[in-house]
């Protein structure tokens, strides 16, 4: 028996870095797709396949002592075998269609899918137990994580998310076209962070009018969404840029890669930690092609739309 399941990635459309100081931020799950196949095996092992390289662990080692990408699943399978007394091993086998560590959410698709078709060998869990499991994987990773990205990778659509409140679906379905271009540079978000919060030990007073500007505009994009009103977004998210770019996340290429989006997209911004990974442009089929156009031959570049459908299980 094989269990598949399948999750989308996400961007982050408004929020990042502001998010960690209290301010909303807005997800959107994108049909860039990370499948994963499940199956039981004899051998008291997990074995894990994927395009970036393979692995095999002896089911008796601890997790904490797991030194690679790869600890999530062996996390989740440890965990499965626990709960349903299982004695064999696990073989998973990853198909992603999702670049790594350029902020597009690729670890926590993965969590997801793998929480769904790992536990499917054994059980139906509802969707909020899968993100359970997600969240509690992508925490041997990440431990501050905020599971905002398992979430929005779980459900699909659009997610509003800040530190107080919680995760609440946008209950809309506008219609447009990202362009998203990666600029070929990884980053570290732990790094990342630490920069912004350097940032704002040093100008608290400026730190907190932007944190202030934020959040208005993050409402001004929350309403946009929901009025389908591109134009207004598009500049919602200029402005978002000038703000990132102000507390020092973005840099000379992305800053590159969004003036050239913005020559014909509504707007454009950096996604996710910023220094490297990806920009977002924000287009409909008036301006699409003209925008992947302008990174052509210079940038892996590609279209997506929202994903609105979230975890898959077959």
């Amino acid at each position: 028996m094989t269990s598949q399941a399948s999750a989308p990635s996400k961007v982050i459309l408004f929020g990042e870095h502001f998010v960690v100081h209290g301010v909303k931020a807005i997800l959107a799950s994108i049909n860039k797709r990370v499948k994963i196949s499940s199956k039981k095996i004899e051998e008291k092992s997990v074995i894990v396949k994927s395009n970036i390289g393979s692995i095999k662990i002896p089911l008796h080692e601890s997790v904490k002592n797991i030194r690679t990408p790869f600890r999530p699943f062996f996390f989740i399978v440890k965990h499965s075998l626990n709960e349903f007394g299982f004695n064999h091993g696990v073989e998973v086998l990853i198909e992603s269609g999702v670049p790594v560590g350029v902020g597009l959410g690729s670890s926590s698709s993965c969590c997801v899918a793998a929480a769904a078709s790992i536990s499917g060998l054994f059980t139906k869990f509802s969707r909020d137990k899968i993100l359970e499991l997600a969240i509690n994987a992508e925490k041997t990773i990440f431990p501050n994580s905020s599971g905002a990205d398992c979430t929005v990778c779980t459900f699909g659509g659009l997610i509003e998310y800040d530190k107080k409140n919680g995760f609440k679906k946008i209950e809309s379905q506008p219609n447009f076209f990202l362009v998203i271009a990666n600029s070929g540079k990884t980053h570290s978000t732990t790094k990342t962070v630490a920069k912004v919060m350097k940032f704002k030990e040093g100008n608290d007073s400026v730190f907190a009018d932007l944190c202030k500007k934020e959040s208005q505009l993050v409402e001004e994009a929350i309403f946009s969404l929901k009025q389908n009103d591109l134009q207004a977004m598009g500049k919602s998210m200029n402005e978002n840029q000038k703000y990132l770019e102000q507390i020092g996340v973005s840099n000379k290429k992305l800053d590159s890669m969004i003036n050239l989006a913005q020559k014909t997209a509504y707007g454009a911004k950096l996604t996710g930690a910023g220094d490297g990974g990806c920009i977002i442009a924000l287009t409909d089929e008036t301006n699409l092609d003209k925008t992947m156009k302008n990174f052509e031959g210079m940038y892996e570049c590609f279209s997506t739309k929202i994903d609105y459908a979230g975890l898959d299980t077959f």
